[in-house]
């Protein structure tokens, strides 16, 4: 009588070893792509210094989370002040620390122009 103890771990370690394959490729992928990103970074960002563009819009689904410069304090109140928010992402998005003077920021220079 032969006793043959079988091993169950076999399964595991060839998905640890796929696993460890997949990171990597992952780690190869991301060093190989590293000067085309910070290329396309740079440009992003002269882009976005030419055509002096404002925040970049967070969350898509409420105009006080789209915007975190350019909302109002009360925005998220505007059913009842006691009222829950609507959207996850208010839940998300902290309130501002400060008011606001109501301005956007620009000088009476450049408002003039």
């Amino acid at each position: 009588m032969s006793l043959r103890i079988e091993r169950r771990s076999g399964p595991v370690f060839a998905a640890l070893a796929i696993l460890a394959a997949g990171f990597a490729a992952e780690i190869g992928h991301a060093l190989a792509s590293r000067p085309a990103t910070q290329a396309r970074l740079a440009e992003e960002a002269r882009l976005v210094r030419v055509l002096g563009l404002t925040d970049i819009a967070l969350f898509t689904e409420a105009r006080y989370t789209r915007h975190p410069s350019q909302a109002d304090l009360n925005t998220p109140f505007q059913d009842h002040p006691l009222a829950f928010d609507h959207f996850p992402s208010g839940s998300l998005m902290p309130a501002p620390d400060l008011p606001t003077s109501g301005r956007m920021g620009f000088s009476e220079e450049e408002f003039a122009k």
